[in-house]
């Protein structure tokens, strides 16, 4: 049977916070908008870059035009600066490899833009993911199903043949599970409180990377 883990990519494989705060921040600043602190921003992130402006713009101010004036602003900007402060949490670089040597297919779905997807990944996860997706032109974001639609076809796997999970750090990703039908894995490391994820009632919670693992060799998942 194909075994397939698809991982939200901010909050559960990389730490990317700081660097995605600084780049709306500098989107903020060009525009003579009000910045926010670092502890604002994991409320803020989670759907996309245009929600993520969206959030940070002052009430009044979050016209469409706005929003896609400042993504001009934050796309190069973070394209520049995406692994100044970014990088994998504790123990995802070796869970990853052991899911491998397992005989695990491994994606990413993601609402970060493709770009900056492949980029992140390449750069720290080398030959690690079977494959990757991110927001895409024309696919809706998470927690539509559609990302996890599409990887399964890019892998060309039967779902109903195929033990497939999904682990994220989002109350999006475990909406995003439910949507899709798959069993869920939440990590309470990432930018949402366990409280949270709690409400969505995944599957799975686990504290630390290696618990994966652990629930993967004892048959638990």
């Amino acid at each position: 049977m194909t075994k397939l883990a698809i991982f939200d990519l901010d909050g559960t494989l990389l730490n990317t916070i700081a660097d995605l705060g600084a780049a709306c921040n500098h989107a903020l600043a060009e525009s003579g908008y009000p910045l926010h602190t670092a502890d604002e921003y994991p409320h803020l992130v989670g759907n996309g870059v245009n929600r993520l402006i969206e959030r940070a713009l002052p009430e009044g101010k979050k016209s469409q035009e706005n929003i896609l004036k400042l993504r001009q602003s934050f796309i190069p900007y973070y394209n520049r600066h995406n692994k100044v402060h970014t990088k994998p949490y504790d123990g995802i670089e070796d869970t990853l490899q052991t899911l491998k040597t397992e005989g695990w297919l491994l994606a990413v779905a993601s609402n970060k833009y493709q770009a900056a997807t492949e980029d992140l990944i390449n750069h720290y996860f080398p030959g690690i993911f079977d494959a990757v997706f991110g927001e895409r032109e024309g696919c809706p974001r998470k927690p539509d199903p559609q990302i996890v639609s599409d990887i399964i076809s890019s892998l060309n796997i039967t779902p109903n043949s195929s033990y497939i999970i999904y682990i994220g750090d989002s109350d999006v990703d475990m909406q995003t599970a439910k949507n899709a039908g798959l069993k869920s894995v939440a990590c309470s490391w990432g930018f949402c409180s366990k409280e949270l994820l709690q409400q969505y009632q995944p599957d799975y919670i686990i504290n630390e990377p290696y618990q994966l693992t652990k629930l993967i060799k004892t048959n638990r998942i």
